[in-house]
């Protein structure tokens, strides 16, 4: 049964071990409720315990003000129920309250709510809110996941769950079929593939495997090894999971529009700065922010299309030239069928507005 279900069980059986308008003689005390409700305080480890275990439920029934003190001043403290049954919905809901608090608490200080909606829906939270009310999705175009061979998940996450080696072929993306080894380390989805951060044969540094290309899987003998120094919360804030090498830049880019408005609200880091165009510039905002290099930062930048400029770095934004001028000599004015010019798509205001334009709810 799960642990905060087990707690509402016991602090409804102390309720109603605790009886409602009786003199404070024949009210109960902790050792006396000790003594009805011993099976739901089984797992403390000593006599002790219990007491204490008793003490701090009585104290949140008393906090919630499901129960009273019969006997103010007396010692030992008897206790009568407050409030009548009718009221149980809201004892449990202040209850459910508090653990949302505390989830938020340990999550919102780094703004992850990815983290938080995970831990709301989970069956301990407390809330168990069903996939009816929450749901959390990617940003970007939703794709459907890469299938994956049958049995290979189930073969990563029980390498995983025993810390076993696992033996695997893989296919890699130039059609090379290899049978290492591997120790598992980490298992990540990343949009809709799913990636093994493992050790491969005797080597020392992390690789990452998608699980789509392996073709076949068996669990090893071996226990796996496990790599120093490899933590993925830290791996994932590098932009190892976006095929980075941990290299940080100092990004600078002018943005207007809808980028302008998605990084007042969102930011690129922690240190980001933004700063306000010239009037007469053709951009809203200058944003400067350390990020890390990946790919993921790149294809960000060229899906933002002419809403971003890149400033600096030098490199970076020499790349940007090159893929936008890739992109042009596809998308360049051309007679199309029938003999009509393509349209200026930087002149709009002609034109039917688009199913793909943009749109940014208020």
């Amino acid at each position: 049964m799960p642990a905060y279900k087990e707690r509402i069980d016991r602090l409804t059986l102390l309720e109603a071990l605790i009886p409602r308008d009786a003199r404070a003689e024949d009210c109960p005390d902790p050792v006396r409720l000790l003594s009805l409700a011993a099976e739901h305080y089984e797992t403390c480890v000593s006599e002790d315990a219990r007491r204490r275990a008793i003490q701090r439920d009585l104290k949140e029934m008393l906090d919630a003000e499901r129960i009273e003190v019969a006997n103010p001043g007396s010692k030992p403290r008897r206790y009568r129920r407050a409030r009548g049954d009718a009221e149980v919905d809201s004892y449990l809901w202040n209850y459910a309250r508090r653990t949302v608090e505390t989830i938020l608490q340990q999550e919102l200080p780094g703004a992850q709510f990815d983290a938080v909606w995970k831990r709301l829906i989970e069956v301990d939270s407390g809330i168990e809110l069903g996939d009816d009310k929450l749901r959390f999705i990617t940003d970007s175009q939703r794709l459907l996941p890469a299938a994956i061979h049958n049995g290979v998940l189930v073969d990563v996450l029980e390498a995983l769950a025993r810390s076993q080696t696992l033996e695997i072929g893989y296919r890699d993306a130039d059609n090379k079929v290899t049978r290492p080894v591997v120790h598992p380390q980490a298992l990540l989805q990343r949009g809709p593939r799913v990636y093994l951060f493992a050790l491969k044969n005797d080597e020392t540094d992390v690789r990452m495997y998608a699980l789509h290309r392996i073709t076949s899987s068996k669990l090893g003998d071996a226990p796996a090894r496990k790599a120093e120094d490899f933590d993925l919360s830290q791996k994932l804030h590098s932009g190892g999971a976006d095929f980075g090498n941990g290299t940080q830049i100092e990004l600078v880019l002018r943005s207007r529009g809808y980028v302008s408005s998605l990084l007042r609200d969102c930011a690129l880091s922690t240190n980001q700065r933004i700063e306000d165009e010239e009037e007469d510039s053709a951009f809203d905002l200058r944003v400067s922010a350390t990020v890390p290099a990946t790919g993921q930062l790149l294809r960000w930048l060229l899906g933002c299309g002419d809403k971003v400029e890149v400033v600096a770095p030098e490199d970076l934004r020499r790349v940007m030239a090159a893929q936008t001028a890739k992109a042009s000599r596809l998308y360049g004015a051309s007679e199309q069928p029938g003999g009509q010019e393509a349209a200026d798509p930087s002149s709009p205001r002609d034109q039917a507005p688009s199913p793909l334009a943009h749109t940014d709810p208020q």
